[in-house]
């Protein structure tokens, strides 16, 4: 019940973060998403939570291009310090709107993916699920430094 309430705490102050202009830290830190075999950049965000965790959100920009022909996009990454049993929050953003959310579970050794459609066909028609420019925001719940692994 504990972590319940812990993790609704997170994420509520994840999403207030999301729409402050301020920030306790922020960097840029290479990382990526991948579209249809594109790579793109991030920029970190980290927010203390106690004296042992804290969120990392990271933002990704990704752009659907037009020709894109493959139906699947996906984000994936490692966590070196993820704190076991919080799943990866996903938000989409296009002009600042939300347009998917999404969470998937980290794998023991931190590593965590997320498929999701970029295009949609049945009988030959294509539909295009996700088109031009979007934001990413991915949040994690890591420890504070790796001593503090349980």
């Amino acid at each position: 019940m504990n972590k319940i309430i812990l993790f609704s705490s997170i994420f509520t102050i994840g999403v207030f973060l999301l729409f402050s202009t301020d920030s306790a830290f922020a960097h840029p830190h290479s990382g990526h998403i991948m579209i249809n075999g594109h790579t793109h950049q991030e920029q970190k965000e980290i927010i203390p939570l106690n004296g042992i965790m804290m969120l990392e959100k990271t933002t990704i920009l990704f752009h659907a291009s037009e020709d894109n022909t493959l139906p699947w996009g996906f984000v994936e990454g490692k966590i070196a310090n993820h704190v076991e049993g919080y799943p990866v929050i996903i938000q989409i953003f296009q002009n600042n709107n939300a347009v998917h959310f999404a969470q998937t579970d980290v794998n023991p050794d931190g590593t965590y993916e997320y498929k999701f459609r970029v295009l949609h066909s049945e009988n030959g028609d294509i539909k295009k699920i996700f088109d031009g420019n979007y934001s990413v925001t991915i949040f994690k719940v890591v420890y504070l430094d790796q001593e503090n692994f349980i």
